[in-house]
């Protein structure tokens, strides 16, 4: 057996860096025992193995220290009887172990298996727990590094005014973080209707900036960006959908990871035509990467100012500021996708431009119909 507090590398916490979508191993025991919490494995590495934990939580109060390390870690856990100085001393912990909803599928050594989403579904609330709850120790860093709320400067380039209003309502539902938007229209006049409605009905500051429709997109989302006045800058697209705690968990990432660019994995995507929902499950999440969905870009201001911006071309921007700011050192987190969904209609409407064909392709689940993982928070 091994105490929880020696899972982690010295000095550090409990992170989710290295989660494991597919757990081979069985469900193991949290116990609590001689003054604290205690596993059978010796290692975070071997513990990321099993699919999850059973905590056997005592009558009596004790410290919960060690199942929030778990929980910030992404270790998934259920309590099987919750008793009630729980429920006083964290409610939503007490709330989150009592769920054993992601527990009633079969497991199976596949990225196709549902039961392996739930899993992951119920590891990012558990994370999102434990790591809130340590950042409000005494001395611990804010999500984002800085004290207080994160200001996030989130950047958007549109041609398509029919679809700012559910675009800018969907930043508006962001929680944890302060917003302001930054809107480059490009090639649509400020004056139009629905941009009018969009923004008057948005609660959030918007900054609208006018570009022509020749002006390479780069160069449009510069142009706005060049706006910014929060710490952090995020990269949003007009035509997908966003959870409402996308942005908090892009700054989670950036907290734990100590990366200079966060994004998320490419899993779900809407294909429009078909109305058929697909996931990938190829790029991996909770890793250090040189690639993240580009509608996902988060960094620093002062870090997108040294790095010269977007580079100013017609497509494949976000690839290209990828690659110039690895290129130059930057180190780049890839976190989990599930609270995104990119759309794809006919290839003419995207800068990335794949066929329908290679989703399908590329799946390991289909859906018919809107499917996201729980976490996008639809209903």
């Amino acid at each position: 057996m091994a105490a929880v507090a020696d899972l982690g590398s010295p000095g550090a916490g409990l992170e989710p860096v290295g989660f494991l979508r597919i757990a081979s191993g069985d469900t193991g025991d949290l116990r609590w025992g001689h003054g604290g919490w205690t596993v059978e494995d010796d290692s975070l590495a071997a513990l990321r193995t099993r699919r999850g934990l059973r905590v056997h939580l005592p009558e009596d109060a004790v410290d919960l220290t060690g199942v929030l390390d778990l929980a910030a870690a992404g270790v998934p856990m259920h309590a099987p009887h919750v008793p009630g100085w729980v429920t006083g001393a964290d409610p939503e912990l007490a709330k989150l172990l009592s769920d054993g909803a992601w527990l009633a599928g079969t497991p199976r050594d596949t990225p196709r298996c549902t039961a392996a989403l739930r899993r992951e579904e119920h590891s990012v609330r558990l994370r999102r727990h434990g790591l809130g709850r340590r950042a409000l120790t005494p001395g611990a860093p804010t999500p984002g590094g800085g004290p207080g709320t994160p200001a996030v400067s989130v950047v958007m380039s549109s041609m398509r005014p029919h679809l700012l209003e559910p675009a800018l309502a969907q930043i508006a539902r962001q929680r944890g973080v302060e917003v302001e938007v930054l809107l480059g229209l490009h090639g649509v006049p400020a004056g139009h209707e629905a941009v009018r409605r969009a923004v008057a009905d948005c609660p959030l500051p918007v900054t609208v900036v006018e570009a022509g429709a020749d002006t390479p997109f780069g160069e449009v989302l510069n142009l706005a960006a060049a706006r910014a006045s929060g710490d952090h800058l995020a990269k949003w697209d007009d035509d997908d959908w966003y959870g409402p705690e996308h942005l908090s968990d892009l700054l989670l990432a950036r907290s734990y990871s100590g990366a200079d660019i966060v994004g998320t994995a490419a899993e779900f995507f809407y294909l429009e035509p078909l109305n058929v929902t697909v996931r990938r499950t190829d790029y991996t999440s909770e890793v250090w990467s040189d690639h993240v969905a580009g509608g996902t870009i988060l960094l620093d201001r002062d870090g997108f100012r040294e790095t010269g911006g977007f580079p100013g071309l017609p497509a494949g921007v976000d690839a290209a500021f990828l690659k110039a700011a690895h290129g130059a050192g930057a180190r780049v987190y890839r976190t989990h996708g599930l609270g995104y969904v990119l759309r794809r209609s006919v290839s003419a409407e995207h800068t990335w431009r794949l066929s329908l064909a290679h989703f399908l392709r590329v799946a390991s689940n289909q859906w018919r119909g809107f499917r996201p993982s729980l976490i996008l928070e639809m209903s």
